[in-house]
């Protein structure tokens, strides 16, 4: 296996919690949104005056930071948008994920690298060369790519040259609408997902009606138009044959252990394979690795896996469920009240359900990020206990720090 270039693993973060637990986690890039101009506006988007600490702490763990403003753009936004990639340039974040023509034409204007989003579906040579003219740095492909394609357009790359990167999604949830034009929620909610504000109809379970006797049929349980997640671990050092340069996490509506666990995961991963892909038995460890890393990423959410259009159009790629299908679920619990550094031990207050010993848990914020614990063993109302109850006031070792106000939750297996 040849290897063109150690790829970049970039995450999501639709907060600040996700940022610091995706940073943590080892992502070389992590993207958010801006308010108003991105495809998730239900995340807790980051305003122009965030932009200068988020550039800084990601520069503190030696990562970069991507700002998306990908959704469709109005006339009279222009003004306020000019203002938002002006703002970027200058705290340092180091580049704008776009697709609209305004804001390629904005990033130029403010000499800040640009990335084309996959809403621009980008799906052959031609299209890479014309942003790569005007300026792209790096160009997401389209969803509806096979790996196959998408290693011929990287060969044609490297055969003429260009400065440009591929980047192409590796986890997380699948559009309907492939590279998520749709204008299915614009039409039944008024609510456009091009401008970021999809309600996800297409998730929802639904009745037909037998117009002359009235006889209602319902279709599935979502799954008349839901589409699995992404899941692209097995496969993923044919992804990095096919010089992909980056590989993007999707989630910044999903939590921050979904986002810790499924960046640690793929960092591990993408480790291995650069370290190891020349080793003689490397296919047959790399097999066993990846089914290991895979029971990880069933951990936290997700709607059954798909391998997406990577090797063809997907067969049985849709979910028979609603929600999440992952093997853990995550129950609050209680708050970090303090923290002893020295002796490094945690003190919680339980709000909710209890805490058994033995049990899983997850201590989130947004300075800590995410830490997993085992709380094997804890104190209770200052002795040693196996069970805490609403209203306790638990202390138990925690090795990494965390800060008053962090919440807890148990993970429970379903």
């Amino acid at each position: 296996m040849d290897l063109i270039r150690t790829p970049e693993l970039i995450a999501p973060a639709g907060d600040r919690t996700a940022l610091q637990a995706a940073l943590q986690a080892g992502a070389d890039a992590v993207y958010f949104g801006a308010e108003g101009y991105n495809m998730r506006q239900a995340s807790r988007n980051f305003s122009a005056t965030d932009f200068a600490d988020l550039a800084a702490l990601c520069t503190s763990f030696g990562a970069k930071s991507y700002l998306a403003l990908n959704t469709v753009i109005y006339d009279s936004e222009l003004e306020t948008l000019d203002r938002t990639v002006a703002a970027a340039a200058a705290s340092g974040i180091n580049a704008v994920i776009c697709w609209d023509m305004a804001v390629v034409e904005a990033c130029r204007r403010h000499a800040i690298p640009f990335h084309l989003s996959t809403q621009a579906s980008v799906s052959n040579f031609t299209a890479v060369r014309h942003y790569a003219a005007l300026g792209a740095r790096m160009i997401v492909l389209a969803r509806e790519l096979t790996l196959e394609q998408a290693g011929h357009i990287s060969a044609e790359i490297q055969r003429e040259g260009l400065d440009v990167q591929l980047e192409c999604f590796i986890h997380g949830a699948m559009c309907v609408a492939v590279s998520g034009r749709c204008f299915l929620s614009q039409e039944i909610f008024g609510r456009s997902a091009n401008r970021g504000e999809c309600l996800q109809p297409c998730r929802r379970s639904y009745r037909i009606t037998d117009s002359e006797e009235g006889f209602e049929f319902e279709l599935g349980t979502s799954t008349v138009m839901n589409p699995r997640d992404l899941c692209t671990i097995t496969f993923l050092d044919q992804l990095l044959e096919a010089g992909i340069s980056g590989l993007k996490i999707e989630g910044r509506n999903r939590s921050p252990e979904y986002v810790a666990t499924t960046t640690a995961t793929y960092r591990r991963a993408i480790d291995f394979i650069t370290a190891h892909h020349t080793a003689p038995d490397f296919r047959k460890d790399w097999r066993e690795l990846s089914q290991e890393l895979e029971l990880e990423l069933d951990k936290v959410y997700h709607r059954g896996f798909s391998s997406g259009f990577y090797f063809g159009r997907p067969l049985n790629a849709w979910s028979a469920h609603h929600g999440s299908v992952s093997s853990e679920r995550k129950t609050y619990i209680g708050t970090v009240t303090k923290y002893y550094p020295k002796a490094e031990i945690a003190e919680l207050i339980i709000h909710s359900r209890g805490l058994d010993a033995g049990e899983r848990i997850s201590i989130q914020g947004p300075t800590t990020g995410v830490l997993f614990l085992q709380a094997e063993t804890f104190h209770a109302k200052d002795k040693p206990a196996t069970h805490a109850e609403k209203g306790d006031t638990v202390t138990l070792p925690c090795p990494g720090k965390v800060r008053v106000n962090d919440k807890v939750y148990v993970l429970e297996k379903r």
